[in-house]
């Protein structure tokens, strides 16, 4: 006779079920969103971009993510995770597929628009999507191991596209960038059919719990949260704001070294062939999935948030340092491999910080709000460090300022803490 199920039961269940699965979409979805940075390397030169014209392609993209990002996911509350992730994964793939086609400035511009429209909503779809099957002692893990996506994508992504680049090129005619985005385009598309099948919109609509594994599960969940006021007043509440500037820095980082990490990694580390720039960036993203994990799990385990964000945010502002000042090339590759590790297990637990400030009926709005603001950074960064670049000479200067851009984020971590003391930011 089996035994009764536990919580801890029910919820490494639902972890089996669902994030192995939520990684995986994840995984091509950040491709899709950073394999640019790569196909840069030998674009810029077919397309005849500059530095600043690469940073508008990029900013373009955020653009179009940004305009629907709070749409795109008040639709998955109303239409369920089931319907709105799949038909975002179809339609990102085929447009991001469609960068292939682009054969001027004009034309790449309006395609990653259209990316970003296409993909806008995922990652805040899918944070809210957890609070739905994962209570706040658990969702710093929960949270970490769906983000360990972007260190593990970049590290083989980078490897993949280094290779696709350099003996793709000219085979039957195209340029290897063109390979690169047919090759890692397609699976997104294929993905979001299987999705449609897989995913389960809520616990009350999943066969493959018991009933008594609903309730436990919903038991631990809590009730919903009541709400201070209504939701979209609460998105201009003091928190919500500062958590907001705090993404925008955070996420700053975390854009500058996807996207810019090949191009400075070349240019600190004596002009790399393109294989081993895909061999140098996938270093730190490896040494990142192994520590993402440990910290998450630490957070939850010592019920506290506020340093195990703010610690690591300090870690990558010194790598930046590091890069841009370093005499030595090796001593830029530890700075790497310090915002790689940093920022991203900052990333992990800080997404466990809105849920606890918001009420139910405001999340999908916050989360969203909050994520938009990252995308904005994500919009202004390209642009900010190709201009600084093309003014300069060096990246020194992008790097400097996306390094003090970093420090004020994680202060403002601190002052949000005022409100919110380890265990009340934490566990509850």
């Amino acid at each position: 006779m089996p035994e009764d199920p536990t919580s801890e039961s029910v919820i490494r269940k639902v972890s089996r079920r669902l994030i192995p699965f939520l990684f995986l979409l994840y995984v091509f979805s950040y491709l899709d969103r950073i394999n640019i940075g790569f196909a840069a390397l030998s674009m810029n030169r077919d397309l005849g971009l500059t530095a600043t014209m690469f940073g508008i392609a990029n900013t373009i993209f955020y653009v179009g993510y940004f305009l629907f990002e709070i749409p795109s996911n008040l639709m998955l509350a109303r239409f369920g995770a089931r319907v709105w992730i799949p038909r975002i994964m179809i339609t990102w793939g085929i447009a991001s597929t469609a960068t292939m086609f682009a054969a001027t400035p004009a034309g790449l511009y309006l395609i990653r628009f259209l990316v970003g429209v296409a993909e806008a909503g995922f990652v805040p779809g899918i944070l809210l999507y957890l609070t739905y099957w994962f209570p706040q002692s658990h969702r710093a893990r929960a949270n970490a191991v769906f983000m360990l996506a972007m260190p593990v994508t970049i590290a083989f992504g980078a490897s993949i596209s280094g290779l696709i680049l350099q003996w793709g090129n000219g085979f039957l005619g195209m340029g290897g960038w063109r390979w690169l985005f047919l090759i890692e385009g397609l699976p997104s598309v294929l993905l979001g059919i299987v999705a449609a099948f897989y995913l389960t919109s809520r616990p009350s609509d999943a066969k493959w719990l018991t009933e008594s594994e609903k309730a436990i599960l919903q038991a631990s969940l809590g009730g919903a949260s009541p709400s201070r006021a209504s939701a979209w007043k609460e998105l201009l509440g003091r928190e919500v704001i500062l958590l907001s500037l705090a993404y925008f820095g955070l996420t700053m980082t975390l854009n500058t070294n996807a996207t810019w990490t090949p191009s400075i990694a070349r240019e600190a580390l004596e002009r790399l062939s393109l294989s081993w720039v895909g061999v140098v960036v996938a270093m730190p993203a490896l040494v990142t999935a192994l520590v993402m994990p440990l910290w998450s799990a630490r957070s939850d385990r010592r019920k506290e948030r506020t340093w195990h964000i703010v610690l690591p945010m300090g870690l990558a502002a010194l790598g930046w340092l590091l890069v841009a000042t370093a005499p030595q090339p090796w001593t830029r590759f530890v700075g790497l491999v310090c915002v790689s590790v940093g920022a991203f297990a900052a990333m992990a637990v800080f997404w466990t910080l809105p849920p606890v400030i918001l009420s139910t009926a405001a999340r999908p709005a916050g989360i969203a709000f909050i994520s938009s603001c990252g995308i904005l950074a994500s919009a202004t960064s390209p642009l900010l460090v190709g201009w600084l670049r093309d003014l300069t000479g060096s990246f020194t200067a992008s790097i400097l300022f996306v390094a003090f851009v970093l420090i004020a984020a994680a202060a403002l971590v601190l002052v949000v803490r005022g409100g919110h003391d380890a265990s009340s930011a934490g566990v509850s």
